[in-house]
């Protein structure tokens, strides 16, 4: 792993001596008061046993400054913001760590995806060498720290440290038409990916993909500033069962500087990334993502096909890159068994070991130790809700928990894997971090306890998350209630669902809270109970159950929130006339649908960002999931809210943001003019400029959003249980 976590202190600062016990919008949004401490970002160096943080001085200013592993001390300073960059936004090391790459002056194209200026400092001369008069994106050094290659208006380019001079490798890139080496929009967003160019092991051949977007319709956002006139936003977007840029891998000869075509035909290219012995390996995908391919591409273009999986439904592409060893053996996860798992793979892709097997899944993979021969990963045996570390042999023998309390477990491991630094949550245990020994994961040191959060946490007397299963007619269920802390059996209580319901997702797990869960507890303050129940489609309980909504999206999902709300309104203390669900995403998707399929279950419904019609949505995650629409029609438009529109007969509230590129607020407009033309009362927010996730720096804007919320649940539910 390269990347750890140091202490950020943020708790304690906005809390003030004297509280009130009541839970205020303003504590949750504006004053940071329910802040854990928590670790800040580390990057571990490979040739020592230290690591650098990006950190602020008592003069406010930034610095990256060099720790020891072992005792967690500072040692030294390598460089300290100034006139020339007066903050750093991020930096790498080149491979030898002689020398850093500092970015500042960012500016974002989409969420993941900026350009900067970059700056080389070299350690050893302390000298600063700006690497282009021209803001560049994802610069990345060649294997032997010489070269660098990075974008700069949808071109490659690279740089000669030592002589500092620029060659272009592609020259045909133009906004809207063509991308050499980076991801379009829909890539960086549903395949996770921004850098798509890669230097082969020797530093000989550069290979990239590129991307022409010419044939993709283009989505505008108006944007409306506070000029005379609003600006528009182009991009291309594509929309389910639109066309998709046409990708093409290609492969740059430095020493010649000449470029090879691959032969390989593939539809989506979505990984690219080198072996050990020079070549070059791409994960493919058919548009259906039911066909996934792993080849071996060498320099002059030669294709081995290493492995192939397909799937009545669809593969997902795992976020974990493909682990090689020196043989160029390798090490990936999949779910070909019903649940994900670890494999080993010779150099040719014979499967040599499953390495971890079980009615369970892997959650994360932090890297193979070279010297003990171990695996490092994370994984649901001790139950779902739930995350473990463990290690394994090569073998796939010698399984041990190194950290495994019920709760959540993570850890973050020194390149070395000699140490790794634990941190432990539940629903009742804030943030702690200790260190530990890998081979005998006994704690070294203790780095942050937050004892004084929880105890400063106890004027509020917060309620507490009960986990159960909650059987259904078709499933078993992960769910949570919320009670009052002064709950009385003898009551009868409103009750707010909330959800995402996402493929794959994961709402019900055994950690500490987020933003939501303090909400959520200011609502149980003021009478509410909240209730959340993962149905089926949701993650980390094995494939079938993830894929059984499959082409349906919405279907299954909306059955299992009803019957759910119908068997809790049952219950003796549940007012079940007061039900209301809410959900953002994917789960405003939800709630709209759950309210108006089964409005005499639910009451009221609020819709964060919602999609509306997955028609309305992009390329590759729809059609994951849905196939295209013209294949599909019925499941598109069967479990549309658009669709149920004409039944509304609840409480409903719809927001939106008006520049979201992602769930767009065409979305809304759509469901708001169906609504209008049903002649249905509903209450609607639009929040102009703003994205998906409908927020500013300040807090404003989403205090005033939880303000409305909270607003239309007391109106949508009347006067609460006293």
């Amino acid at each position: 792993m390269r990347f750890l976590f140091i202490v950020l202190t943020l708790c304690g600062f906005y809390l003030q001596a004297q509280q009130a016990q009541q839970i205020t919008l303003e504590n949750i949004w504006k004053e940071g008061t329910f802040y854990p401490e928590r670790l800040r970002s580390l990057k571990a160096l490979n040739h020592s046993a230290e690591y650098t943080i990006l950190e602020y001085n008592q003069n406010n200013l930034q610095e990256i400054n060099l720790y020891d592993f072992a005792s967690l001390k500072k040692v030294g300073r390598l460089y300290a913001a100034n006139q020339e960059i007066q903050r750093i936004d991020d930096y790498s090391f080149s491979p030898d760590e002689t020398t850093l790459l500092i970015a500042t002056n960012s500016e974002y194209i989409y969420r993941h995806s900026f350009v900067a200026d970059y700056y080389l400092y070299h350690l050893k001369n302390k000298t600063l060498q700006r690497i282009s008069n021209k803001k560049i994106g994802e610069p990345h050094f060649s294997p032997d720290g010489k070269l660098l290659a990075y974008a700069r208006g949808n071109n490659l380019y690279y740089y000669n440290i030592a002589t500092k001079e620029e060659r272009q490798i592609t020259f045909d890139g133009a906004k809207n038409k063509i991308i050499n080496g980076t991801a379009d929009w829909v890539y960086e967003e549903e395949f996770g990916v921004v850098r798509l160019f890669e230097w082969s092991a020797d530093g000989s051949t550069l290979a990239f993909v590129r991307s022409d977007e010419q044939q993709v319709p283009e989505f505008s956002m108006d944007i409306y500033g506070d000029g005379l006139y609003p600006t528009q936003d182009r991009f291309k977007y594509p929309k389910a069962g639109e066309a998709n840029s046409v990708v093409s891998l290609h492969l740059y000869d430095v020493a010649s500087g000449k470029t090879l075509v691959s032969p390989i035909s593939a539809y989506y290219i979505p990984r690219l990334q080198a072996d050990k012995k020079g070549n070059f390996v791409v994960q493919t995908l058919n548009r259906h993502q039911n066909d996934w391919q792993l080849l071996r591409i060498g320099t002059t273009g030669s294709t081995t096909l290493l492995l192939q999986e397909k799937s009545k439904t669809y593969v997902e592409i795992e976020d974990t890159p493909i682990t090689f060893l020196e043989d160029n053996s390798f090490i990936t996860l999949s779910e070909r068994d019903g649940y994900r798992h670890l494999y080993y793979y010779n150099s040719e892709g014979k499967l040599l070991k499953q390495l971890t097997k079980g009615s369970w899944e892997v959650t994360d993979f932090y890297g193979y130790d070279t010297t003990s021969k171990e695996l490092y990963y994370q994984s649901t045996e001790n139950g779902s809700i739930n995350r473990g570390v463990y290690a394994v042999s090569l073998n796939g023998k010698g399984k041990r928990a190194l950290s495994a309390a019920v709760g959540t477990n993570e850890a973050t491991f020194s390149s070395d894997y000699k140490w790794y630094i634990h941190s432990f949550s539940d629903a009742q245990t804030p943030p702690q971090y200790v260190l530990r020994d890998s081979k005998t994961a006994q704690v070294q040191h203790n780095i942050i306890d937050n004892k004084g959060y929880a105890e400063r946490l106890k004027a509020y007397n917060l309620p507490k998350k009960e986990f159960f299963e909650l059987k259904t007619s078709k499933a078993t269920l992960n769910a949570y209630m919320i009670k009052p802390v002064d709950f009385d059996a003898n009551k009868r209580y409103p009750v707010l669902f909330y959800q995402y319901s996402g493929p794959g997702s994961q709402q019900v797990a055994n950690k500490w809270w987020g933003n939501d869960d303090f909400w959520h507890s200011m609502l149980t303050q003021r009478g509410y109970i909240v209730m959340c129940v993962d149905g089926r489609g949701t993650g980390f309980k094995g494939a079938d159950f993830k894929k059984c909504t499959y082409q349906q999206l919405g279907k299954y999902e909306v059955e299992d929130q009803a019957e759910a709300a119908k068997i809790v309104g049952g219950y003796p203390y549940v007012d079940a006339s007061r039900i209301g669900i809410w959900g953002w995403s994917f789960g405003g998707f939800m709630s709209s649908n759950c309210l108006f399929q089964h409005g005499d279950i639910f009451k009221a419904a609020v819709a964060v960002a919602p999609v509306t019609n997955w028609r309305f949505y992009d390329t590759i995650y729809t059609e994951r999931f849905m196939r295209t629409p013209q294949e599909n029609a019925a499941g598109y438009d069967d479990n549309s809210p658009i669709t149920h529109a004409a039944k509304l007969k609840g409480k409903y509230l719809l927001i939106h943001g008006s520049a979201d590129d992602n769930v767009h607020v065409q979305n809304a407009m759509v469901l708001i003019n169906t609504l209008i033309g049903e002649q249905k009362t509903f209450d609607w927010r639009i929040y102009p400029d703003k994205n998906h996730g409908i927020y500013d720096y300040t807090g404003n804007t989403r205090w005033l959003l939880y303000q409305q919320m909270t607003r239309f649940w007391e109106e949508a539910m009347g006067k609460l249980a006293n």
